[in-house]
Formats: structure tokens, C-alpha cells, sequence
């Protein structure tokens, strides 16, 4: 993005316009069975990994792209308007992938890059317990020091990719209570010991498997930790800056294609004798929708380039992007479901499915309450 004229570059354009291509071709004309069937269509996304969309942020040297939060935004956005499900779930992966990229050693770069930046292996991020969501550092996941290894008992709650991920970032409690006595383990589907709940019947993201991760004395390798004991909670935090703007750019994909529908829908559809997208009060609806998404996309590009900058006010940014995209592009979607009519509720549309999938976006990731307290605090202390 150049200077303050907020338009993208040559080489910016294009990748979102690879990633838009993709999901008309590859993701939109599937996403409804996908939701209906519960697939986890891992062939189509290891063909997205093949344009380098399975390690956005990972370093070319070990088969990612090696691109920027701003152009990960991007894809991200551009693939929601295919499905947002996928998209997200897309998202989660790279978070785990640029999490081990950037405070992985050498050994566990080259052991476990390789494969999630081609999407051979998928990855999962375990942060959230039945008793931890919204107080991550109150987690009970407890790995115990034995020798050269911890073993590990705990259960870790709406895990997406769960049972079908081979990679798990899973955060544990190696010390004492509190943020300081967290760490990061690199666990393994195929460790003995792993186990995993049932598939969650959800209100959407149904292309995609959200099960509890069981973990009950698994053997981890003291080689499989990210980073020395305790700094686990800012990995996991750190993780989800980028994690909350792409996040909220599948938010923003997923209400673009719903106004997208809803803007077709308008010039097609005749009442009282004329086109409805000639009543005013409908124009005044879409054109209220669509200066709300213009105006999330502005910050979340904000959010996003401060991430990139390392900048720091970008924590607050990342908590402002999610908190506001997500709540807008849940409203501008489900005002889309309200143009259609009938035919809004109508899966075949495609529109309820956008609205059920970005319901969700204002509760993970730290929900729009705590991304309240992140902005607060930073604003007021304490």
C-alpha cells in the first residue's frame, strides 16, 4: 500500500486477485454442499497451498511465500468471498505455521514447515480449555518435565482441524499460575496418548471439524517446545494479532459476497411494477453497506500494516480491526439475507451460510467483549 493514497501495489493487486480467482473457481460453487456434507475438502486447499497459500508468512527458504500481514489480509478476504469457512480455517493454519517460523529453532523449521506450507500436513491451534476461553492464562493443560521429555494431560475445547490436523500448537502450563508459567508444545496427531472428541454440531463453519483435542500422559520431546518455558502466552498472543486480522478480513470476504448477491438481486428482482433496486430505501440500505465495508477494509489495511511495521500501537489496531470488521460484516450479511427476502433463508442462495460462518467471528480469536478490554487498557492502563 503506497504512502497515504491507500491503494495497493502491482504485485499486491495481483495476489489478491490469484486468491479471488481461486475461490470463484475452486470454492464458491462448493462451499454450500461442503456445509451441508460436513467435508473438509483437504485436496482443494492443499491446491491453494500450491499457489503458496499454505505458508503465507513462512520463510521461502522452507516453502512459504514469505509475504506480508497486509498481503495475507488480502488472500484471506479474497478467499472468504469463495467461503468463509475455509478461509478461516486456511487462516488458522498459517497462524500455527508462522508461529513455529518465528520462534521455532532451525530443526523444528526444517521438520515441520516443509510439509504445512504444501498442506501434506495441516495444523491446529490449542489454546482454548472447557474452563479457559476468554481467561487463556487461566489454562490447566499441565506438561510435566521427565527427562528429555513432558508428559502432557489435558483437554483443549473447539479446536478447528481437530482429528484431521497432524501439527497441534498446543499451550501448556509448565510453571507456576498465571501468563508467566505458560508454555509452547509441538504435539503430534500420532503421539500415543492423543485422542480426540466427537465433530461439534455447529451454527456454521461446518466444512470444517471443530473437536476437543484429549491429551492424556503424551509423551512430548523437550525438542518439541517453542522457545524457552514461559514465553508460551506471548506465543500464543503473538499468534493471534495476525490471527484477529485475518479473522476479520474472512469477515470481510464473506459480507462482500453477500452484498455482492444482494446488489444482483435488487437489479433482478421486479415489484409494483419495477425493479426493487429503484426503491430508495433499499438503495440507502446497500449504499450504507457498502461504505461500512469500505470502512473496516481501511482499518483493517491500517491493522495490518502496523502488525508489518512491528509498530506500537499494533496490538490495539489488531484489537480494534477485529472488534469492528467482524461485528460489521456480520450486520452487512445478515442485512444482505434481509434484501433476498424468502430467498435469503434459502440454502441454495448461499447467503445464510455467510451469515451462519461469520456469526462466529465476533466469539473466537478473543471475543469483540475482550478485544473491548485490549483497547481499553491500552488507552487507560491497568
Amino acid at each position: 500500500m503506497s504512502g497515504l493514497c491507500f491503494e495497493l501495489g502491482e504485485e499486491q493487486a495481483a495476489i489478491r486477485d490469484m486468491a479471488r480467482e481461486f475461490a470463484a473457481e475452486h470454492l464458491a460453487p462448493f462451499a454450500v454442499v461442503w456445509d451441508r456434507e460436513k467435508k473438509f475438502p483437504v485436496e482443494t486447499m492443499r491446491a491453494a497451498a500450491a499457489l503458496g497459500m499454505g505458508g503465507i508468512y513462512v520463510d521461502e527458504a522452507l516453502g512459504g511465500s514469505g509475504l506480508s500481514r497486509l498481503d495475507a489480509a488480502l488472500i484471506i478476504e479474497a478467499l472468504a468471498t469463495g467461503c468463509p469457512t475455509i478461509a478461516a480455517y486456511i487462516s488458522i493454519h498459517n497462524m500455527v505455521a508462522g508461529m513455529i517460523d518465528r520462534y521455532g529453532d532451525d530443526a523444528q523449521r526444517r521438520r515441520y514447515l516443509p510439509k504445512l506450507c504444501s498442506m501434506e500436513h495441516f495444523a491446529s491451534y490449542c489454546l482454548t480449555e472447557p474452563a479457559a476461553g476468554s481467561d487463556a492464562a487461566a489454562l490447566r493443560t499441565k506438561a510435566v518435565l521427565d527427562g528429555e521429555h513432558y508428559i502432557v494431560n489435558g483437554v483443549k475445547q473447539f479446536i478447528s482441524g481437530a482429528g484431521v490436523a497432524e501439527v497441534y500448537a498446543v499451550m501448556v502450563r509448565t510453571g507456576d499460575a498465571g501468563a508467566k508459567g505458560i508454555s509452547t508444545l509441538i504435539i503430534e496427531k500420532d503421539m500415543p496418548g492423543v485422542s480426540f472428541g466427537a465433530n461439534e454440531y455447529k451454527m456454521g463453519w461446518n466444512a470444517q471439524p471443530t473437536r476437543q483435542v484429549i491429551l492424556e500422559d503424551v509423551r512430548v520431546p523437550v525438542a518439541n517446545r517453542l522457545g524457552p518455558e514461559g514465553i508460551g502466552f506471548k506465543i500464543a498472543m503473538a499468534g493471534l494479532d495476525g490471527g484477529r486480522i485475518n479473522i476479520a478480513a474472512a469477515s470481510l470476504g464473506g459480507a462482500q459476497a453477500a452484498l455482492d448477491k444482494a446488489v444482483a438481486y435488487l437489479g433482478e428482482r421486479k415489484a409494483f411494477g419495477k425493479n426493487i433496486g429503484q426503491f430508495q430505501a433499499l438503495q440507502f440500505r446497500v449504499a450504507d453497506m457498502a461504505t461500512e465495508l469500505e470502512a473496516a477494509r481501511l482499518l483493517l489495511w491500517r491493522a495490518a500494516c502496523a502488525l508489518d511495521e512491528k509498530a506500537p500501537e499494533a496490538t490495539k489496531l489488531c484489537a480494534m480491526a477485529k472488534r469492528l470488521v467482524t461485528d460489521a460484516g456480520f450486520e452487512v450479511a445478515n442485512q444482505a439475507l434481509q434484501l433476498l427476502g424468502g430467498y435469503g433463508y434459502l440454502a441454495d442462495y448461499g447467503i445464510e451460510k455467510i451469515v451462519r460462518d461469520l456469526r462466529v467471528h465476533q466469539i473466537l480469536e478473543g471475543t469483540n467483549e475482550i478485544m473491548r478490554v485490549i483497547i481499553a487498557r491500552s488507552l487507560l492502563g491497568g
